[in-house]
């Protein structure tokens, strides 16, 4: 079996170099520059001060500026309604931080302990999602700003000042919902066809399993997308409607490459390119008879190919599918207030939701302890670093704290020599769209990138409002050090995690799911006795849900491998197991497509022999700490249509083998 190179974590040749973590996490993305969010950065954050500037008030100015700043962050998504919840929700809730944080500003010993219960409720929140997570960080952080810096009078200007930012963000993002409401799901559904046709024009190569896992990450996000959207519209939207059909027609076509890939031949160039003419179909709305020219069929796999091509080409140009036709391959939404009550619930019995709150409460419990008992002019920024560093769903805190430390060093040279050479003033008007434009640009490059970014922007608005000057530069990198340092030791030192409830019991589950989707695949299971309609349903929607656990399992691997010894070697170790499920999924749902198109259908007695193997497997990840590789042989028909599965059983048990 081939495997994927392990991304990271591998021993260095040469003791001197720099960690392969360390380079890796300042190595600039290849991500596009997102142009639009540039010049709405620019706009957003320069405006405020202009007008400040204009009414001889510049620290109402900076504070609108400030709240912007936070809606230029959070403006990360692509369809105008979820850029809604992502930038007023956090809005609304930062704006009750700020006013909690200036309540106790000046009270010393009553400032710790609000913060860190604040930062307790702040971290338990944001294990719910995006929004809730973004909402989290935005409640702890303004309320730590609140706290530390003088705000106008009366107390609830400043929250009115900073919501109003981060609204003026959101007013530049709608400008153009009249002109592309429907555009980003549209956009979505069409980056799912091409990403189809990149796999299938790698088919039977060695990049097909890149293009396999891209392919997942477009299905997850135009689903997000699209049933996220059908959840908040009530009765039938006809253009909802055939976005849906468009999208849900793609799983025939996306069940029958891997065994167009098994095959071990390149397909004939017409197919990925009608694939790609689909795209197009779906993104410019096009209606109208498919016209397909395309190469005769001979095995399964072509048949199989070739009619679910045939049939997306139907769909996709027809100008009204049946409204009560068109089913959700992986449920729709419950309400939102159904939602919001399991979230809720979930949150509150989370062990993992109140093991992060309670290190973030730790930390800037300590934090704040340590500026009140020592002095350290302007400490707040120690709990913002704390705040921004000790994000685990934004990824590793080891590796974060340090790209903090590196990016902020990096971002205090260009402070310096704006603070040093620009004066206060109107100045700072052009000076702020050069660096506010800069935040979204360097964002899609890295987390180093960003906060070199954002820390000249912060340290300018700063000094509008405590006009401290050059004088900002140093204490705010002593600052930034001492914040990484207590996110290091009490926030990931003194909270060992293991490799079992981390990530050991993932990849078990993972394995176990895999089995389940065997059993489905072929009938072993209780779901599959409602009939070939409910077994077919249900196996989309399992596999679905797996591909979408082991993305987000992938993610965890790449957090862990860029952490020091014994979580990075250990998943460095593993990572090999994690390719093996997928090409275990992949391969059984070739099989299940052969079937469908003329194959033999496995013995029961083959399919129970392939899903005990797989449990087997899980119960040894769980068990085992490191895999231990062994030859496993391959037993069974080598004609069965289960022949692959069982060979990718067989090499993922030689990757982990318990001593089963």
């Amino acid at each position: 079996m081939s495997t994927e190179q392990i991304p990271s974590g591998r021993a260095r040749s040469n003791p001197l170099a720099p960690p392969a973590w360390l380079l890796n996490g300042l190595r600039p993305s290849s991500a596009p520059i997102p142009w639009a969010a540039v010049a709405r950065a620019g706009i957003a954050m320069a405006a405020p001060l202009a007008v400040g500037f204009a009414l001889d008030e510049p620290e109402y100015g900076a504070l609108v500026s400030m709240g912007a700043l936070s809606g230029v962050i959070g403006d990360t998504a692509d369809a105008y309604r979820m850029r809604i919840l992502n930038i007023a929700v956090p809005q609304l809730v930062g704006a009750v931080g700020v006013a909690l944080g200036t309540l106790v500003f000046g009270h010393g010993w009553l400032a710790v302990g609000l913060l860190t219960l604040i930062a307790l409720v702040s971290g338990m929140i944001s294990s719910i999602g995006t929004v809730a997570s973004v909402s989290g960080l935005l409640l702890l952080l303004y309320a730590v700003v609140g706290a530390g810096l003088p705000m106008p009078e009366p107390w609830w200007t400043a929250p009115l000042l900073l919501s109003a930012g981060g609204l003026f963000v959101l007013l530049l993002t709608l400008l153009g919902w009249p002109l592309r409401g429907r555009q980003p799901e549209r956009a979505a559904v069409a980056a799912c066809y091409r990403a189809l046709a990149d796999t299938l024009e790698a088919a039977g190569g060695p990049a097909y399993e890149e293009r396999r896992q891209q392919l997942t990450h477009a299905l997850n996000q135009a689903y997000d997308l699209v049933l996220g959207r059908r959840a908040r519209v009530h009765g039938r939207s006809p253009s909802l409607v055939r976005l849906l059909a468009q999208l849900n027609v793609l799983i025939p076509l996306v069940e029958a490459a891997p065994a167009a890939h098994l095959r071990r031949r390149p397909l004939p160039p017409e197919i990925p390119a009608a694939v790609r003419e689909l795209a197009a179909a779906v993104e410019e709305g096009r209606t109208g008879t498919p016209v397909l020219d395309l190469p005769e069929p001979h095995v399964p796999s072509e048949r199989a190919l070739d009619a679910a091509l045939r049939h997306a080409a139907t769909i996709v140009l027809l100008a009204e599918p049946d409204p009560y036709n068109v089913d959700d391959r992986l449920g729709r939404p419950a309400a939102l207030r159904i939602r919001a009550r399991r979230a809720v619930r979930d949150m509150m019995l989370s062990p993992a939701s109140w093991r992060y709150g309670l290190r973030l409460a730790l930390c800037i419990g300590l934090a704040q302890t340590l500026v009140s008992v020592v002095e350290i002019e302007r400490s707040y920024w120690v709990a913002l670093t704390v705040t921004f560093v000790l994000k685990p769903d934004f990824g590793s805190v080891f590796s974060r704290a340090v790209l903090r430390a590196l990016g902020t060093a990096g971002g205090l040279v260009i402070a310096a020599a704006v603070l040093a050479e620009v004066p206060r003033g109107w100045w700072d008007v052009p000076v702020m769209v050069v660096l506010a434009a800069l935040i979204p640009a360097f964002s899609a490059k890295g987390y180093a990138f960003q906060t070199a970014a954002i820390t000249p922007v912060i340290l300018l608005l700063s000094d509008l409002l405590n006009h401290q000057g050059f004088d900002l530069i140093r204490p705010r990198l002593l600052d930034s050090l001492i914040g990484c340092a207590i996110t290091l030791v009490a926030g990931y030192l003194l909270w060992p995690e293991s490799w079992r409830t981390r990530i050991g019991d993932r990849l078990a589950d993972a394995v176990d799911d895999a089995a389940r989707y065997v059993e489905r695949a072929f009938g072993g299971h209780p779901e599959t006795e409602a009939g070939p309609g409910a077994a077919r349903t249900a196996r989309l929607q399992a596999r679905r849900r797996i591909y979408r656990d082991l993305s987000s399992l992938r993610s965890e691997f790449q957090r862990a491998l860029t952490e020091p010894p014994p979580m990075g070697a250990r998943a460095a170790a593993w990572w090999p197991l994690v390719v093996a499920v997928e090409r275990i999924v992949d391969a059984t749902t070739a099989a299940r497509v052969r079937v469908n198109h003329g194959a033999a259908a496995p013995a029961p007695g083959e399919v129970d022999a392939v899903t005990r193997q797989l449990r087997a497997l899980a119960d040894g990840v769980r068990s085992s700490p490191t895999p231990v590789r062994v030859d496993v042989p391959t037993e069974g028909d080598e004609s069965s249509v289960l022949a692959p599965v069982r060979q990718e059983v067989s090499a993922a048990r030689a990757i982990a083998h318990p001593g089963v």
